[in-house]
């Protein structure tokens, strides 16, 4: 099973998949999804899920709105090709959203904008900053005080949004411990109060960088050696928090 461009997505799928997932990255990452996100996406794919990843740029344009509508014609046009070539099964599968910081974004933007429906979705380390906080020292060029720029919607826009238009009552929202730009408990709150028995909301060791991090396939030789020991040692604490990362999303889904 190996990656696929089409459409300009990114398409993971295994033969009999159970579920699709749509992924969103990151700002400025996520132009390569399958690249970045690859041992997270992988493991998606390995327990039977469909990934469709699709890129985009967030320096193209301030409209996070025109980039959701964007990547969702992207994912519903590659989804429907998947469906017309029966490389889907006949009957509907279950759809998530997966976003990780300006992915959630964009996936919320989506829920609450257009007419789509969703099984649910996975929301990791939610960022809805302004875009002097946002583009690096974009503080000390003074974008918002000097030129009056800010992304459309701005953040108190996005939150009245989701708050009064946000539809879909499974949400897994997650935080990670050393994380400090993240804004997923503003996230949390309206959820909560919206789908107040629904909304998983967990914090997991680990930094907003978590889900970038790659597997090490370290081997150890036939003779074991300190090396060995040395790389098994960063196999282990470079996959700690990846791996319960993975573990909780997964054990999410199968609750679904």
């Amino acid at each position: 099973m190996d990656w696929q461009a089409s459409g300009n997505n990114w398409l993971l799928l295994p033969p009999r998949p159970v579920g699709l997932v749509h992924f969103l990255g990151g700002a400025f990452v996520a132009t390569a999804p399958h690249l970045v996100y690859r041992s997270l996406l992988n493991a998606l794919g390995d327990a039977g899920y469909g990934v469709i990843a699709t890129p985009f740029s967030n320096l193209d344009s301030l409209d996070h709105q025109a980039i959701a509508r964007d990547v969702l014609n992207r994912f519903e046009t590659l989804s429907d090709r998947l469906q017309a070539r029966r490389l889907l099964p006949p009957e509907p599968l279950p759809i998530y959203g997966l976003g990780h910081s300006m992915g959630c974004k964009l996936h919320l933007l989506i829920n609450s904008v257009y007419p789509v429906q969703r099984a649910g979705n996975i929301l990791i380390s939610f960022n809805n900053f302004p875009i002097d906080r946002s583009i690096p020292f974009g503080d000390r060029l003074g974008l918002k005080a000097s030129f009056n720029l800010d992304f459309t919607p701005n953040p108190t826009d996005t939150l009245t949004l989701i708050q009064k238009r946000y539809p879909t009552d499974q949400n897994f929202l997650i935080k990670f411990r050393r994380d400090d730009i993240d804004q997923t408990d503003d996230l949390a709150a309206i959820l909560r109060d919206r789908f107040s028995t629904t909304t998983q909301f967990q914090i997991l060791p680990g930094t907003h960088l978590t889900p970038l991090n790659q597997r090490l396939n370290w081997q150890a030789g036939k003779n074991f050696t300190p090396l060995d020991a040395v790389g098994q040692w960063f196999k282990q604490e470079f996959s700690r928090d990846l791996d319960r990362l993975q573990g909780e999303i997964l054990k999410w889904l199968a609750g679904k």
